[in-house]
């Protein structure tokens, strides 16, 4: 089969609503090539993932490419992903150089186009995301591994929102807790939730493609016990009250439900609020803290931020 290589230059801000247009338009795949990822710091635990070619990388910016089919509707497609990719302009979303460019790869140039990027990583104290085809022997006893195959997930589980997200459930999941993922997409965070002994997970994403990647990665790591997968718009549906709701999506979407959020997570509970730019930092703290919450801490990753705030009794 052959394959159509959608390449856009933007920023960093812009990545994850753009690979959601992406995925939502049929893509199988998406590589971010990201020039921090040539500099960053890292633990010296995974010496492959040091082997980066300088020349796979931007020099400004940040490079998502997606694959999509080669077929009768491929321009229709093309044009509907730029009309949709141009209209987060109107959620003040920067967007960068907003460079397109198309390429022809076949199915084998493709499988190794994704997969040279993506590598075992150590991403907090406790977890390590682990590629389904990489071998991998725990460097600890107490470590946690999620496997992924971001062949079919929404990304590799590597960006600094999920990450941070990851970071804030150590945090604060205790064992029995009952947690809600707000816009779950690969299904990592409930994943996640999971193995730090959480007792349910409800994972909702609106995305019918994202709850069946979310459905098979659970079912790859084995707690499909504890996460039900379901489609659902925000919190729409969800009943019960939750010890905590973790959400890792765009900001402007966050400062809109802040008051759901309230009403479904127990006194004394927590809301993981992921995906916000640092210029959008202080108008999500203060809906936050106007629905009812204190914010119990503030993490920082590159130019990102994730908000742990706890509700008040």
């Amino acid at each position: 089969m052959k394959w159509s290589e959608f390449a856009i230059q933007t920023t960093n801000e812009a990545v994850e609503p753009v690979s959601n247009i992406l995925h939502e338009a049929g893509a199988s795949g998406v590589v971010i090539e990201d020039p921090l990822e040539l500099v960053k710091e890292r633990e010296n635990v995974f010496g492959e993932i040091y082997h980066l070619n300088p020349d796979d990388y931007p020099n400004e910016g940040v490079v998502i490419k997606a694959y999509l089919p080669v077929n009768s509707f491929l321009g229709d497609t093309i044009d509907a992903i730029k009309e949709s990719i141009n209209n987060l302009l109107l959620f003040d979303i920067d967007l960068g150089k907003n460079v397109v460019s198309i390429s022809e790869v076949n199915e084998e140039e493709w499988a190794t186009a994704w997969k040279k990027y993506y590598n075992p990583v150590k991403i907090s104290e406790r977890f390590t995301i682990v590629p389904t085809w990489e071998d991998y022997t725990p460097v600890s006893s107490d470590e946690l591994i999620i496997e992924l195959d971001p062949g079919m997930a929404f990304g590799t589980g590597t960006h600094p929102t999920t990450v941070m997200c990851i970071q804030a459930l150590e945090r604060t999941v205790q064992p029995g807790d009952l947690v809600v993922d707000v816009g779950t997409g690969s299904g990592v965070l409930s994943i996640a939730a999971a193995l730090l002994d959480a007792k349910r997970i409800q994972s909702l994403d609106l995305d019918e493609v994202a709850v069946q990647s979310a459905q098979q990665n659970v079912e790859l790591n084995n707690v499909q016990d504890k996460v039900s997968v379901s489609q659902g718009n925000l919190l729409d549906g969800v009943n019960e009250q939750a010890d905590i709701v973790v959400a890792n999506i765009l900001a402007e979407v966050i400062m809109r439900f802040t008051d759901d959020v309230a009403k479904v997570v127990k006194p004394g509970g927590y809301f993981i609020a992921s995906g916000i730019i640092q210029t959008k930092k202080q108008d999500v703290k203060e809906a936050i803290i106007a629905s009812g919450f204190t914010v119990e801490e503030t993490i920082l990753m590159e130019d990102w931020v994730a908000i742990i705030a706890k509700r008040n009794d």
